[in-house]
């Protein structure tokens, strides 16, 4: 039990380490947390494996994240992005869906539709839909564009792909078994989730402003804010099927109008910078082991990473063009959307749960994990540094 102090010590250590190098050398920290990750983990040093600790500690990580993101969000951009955000999210889901597909179909043969071989090559393809936004979200606070109407739809699209990237998964495993059940289920379940939400954000939220104003800038105030992020987060996951980051958003949401938002989004912060984040940024390269691979597998592996980063950027990229950004902004939306996360680990694991996907794939995953985490900073970092963003045209008409 005492050696999780001695893993996170390492972790925390190492990671803020290779953070500030990354800083130094003028690339997003997140960069150098995830390096540390591979630098420690079974990859290279082999000190520290991941455990179910640690993977709790990353976990919370990612839920604070999210709702310091909802915290900081401004509502009327929010609302503004919506309906581009969700075109963004469907074209963003389809395009790679129909790559992966087409990827494995190449490399194993085309099979006729229904087949078993064909639910396998659909499902590489669902695998490569999943988007995971914290990446992004951390580069987004560093750069200071997160608040940007550029960056509410970056983030927006990203959690809308979670639930749409669920619907998909659930179609597909139902149509792969014959059966088809739990489509219904699935989508009565996203619909009943966003209705709560609605419903008891807004009796969180008037209760919070009440609170609010004969408490001001008080740690009860901070104290009760994270009991509400935590218990959506339990909520969307255990109740609705929906990912628990996507209910610690909406509860920064719920709150971000309150006037001590920025308080409260400046103490959580505080703890999440020291300990959470950092070890949930380190995780991701704790989880990657290369000991398996074979040429034959290192080779589609790095083909699915190909695939599933340019399908992305191209899907989204050009759904962002239709919506009236600029060619720029459109190809850092397509950027800030390829990032994958634990969403494709646990896509790839249902699969492997009812046999869809062979374990071996999972260092494809993996890789893919890796190289968008790290690409993914680092490239956002050049387009913004190179051509800030440009207003939007809904802006101006607003």
């Amino acid at each position: 039990m005492y050696s999780v102090f001695r893993n996170l010590a390492i972790i925390m250590l190492t990671a803020k380490f290779f953070g500030l190098v990354a800083r130094k050398c003028k690339a997003p920290q997140v960069v150098g947390e995830i390096i540390a990750g591979l630098l420690i983990g079974p990859c290279l040093l082999n000190l520290v494996h991941i455990s179910d600790t640690i993977s709790v500690f990353a976990e919370i990580g990612v839920v604070l994240l999210m709702f310091s993101t909802g915290l900081g969000t401004n509502l009327k951009e929010l609302m503004r992005a919506g309906p581009i955000a969700t075109l963004i999210a469907c074209v963003g889901v389809a395009v790679p869906l129909v790559g992966g597909t087409l990827l494995y179909s190449v490399f194993y043969g085309f099979s006729a539709v229904g087949s078993p071989e064909f639910y396998r090559a659909l499902f590489i393809g669902t695998i490569m839909t999943a988007t995971s936004v914290s990446i992004t979200v951390a580069t987004l606070q560093e750069l200071g564009h997160l608040k940007s109407f550029l960056g509410t739809t970056i983030v927006s699209a990203a959690v809308i792909d979670d639930v749409i990237g669920i619907v998909v998964l659930t179609c597909v495993l139902g149509a792969s078994s014959g059966t088809g059940t739990g489509l219904g289920k699935v989508l009565f379940n996203t619909v009943l989730f966003f209705a709560t939400a609605i419903g008891v954000g807004l009796i969180v939220h008037f209760a919070m402003k009440w609170l609010d104003k004969r408490n001001p800038h008080t740690q009860r105030i901070t104290i009760v804010s994270m009991v509400f992020c935590f218990a959506m987060a339990y909520i969307a996951e255990e109740y609705f099927g929906i990912a628990d980051i996507t209910g610690a958003y909406i509860a920064g949401i719920v709150l971000c109008s309150m006037d001590d938002a920025s308080y409260v989004e400046r103490r959580v912060d505080i703890s999440n910078y020291v300990v959470f984040a950092p070890v949930f940024f380190a995780s991701i390269g704790l989880k990657t082991d290369i000991s398996g691979l074979t040429p034959s597998i290192l080779l589609f592996s790095v083909c699915f990473v190909i695939v599933a980063l340019i399908t992305k950027i191209i899907g989204c990229g050009l759904a962002a063009k239709i919506c009236r950004f600029s060619w720029e902004d459109s190809l850092k939306v397509g950027v800030g959307m390829m990032t994958r996360g634990e969403v494709a680990l646990i896509v790839a694991q249902k699969g492997l749960e009812v046999g869809v996907v062979d374990p071996v794939y999972f260092t494809a995953v993996i890789l893919l994990i890796v190289v968008s985490s790290v690409a993914t900073p680092l490239v956002l970092k050049l387009l913004f540094t190179k051509h800030p963003p440009k207003p939007h045209p809904s802006q101006a008409e607003a």
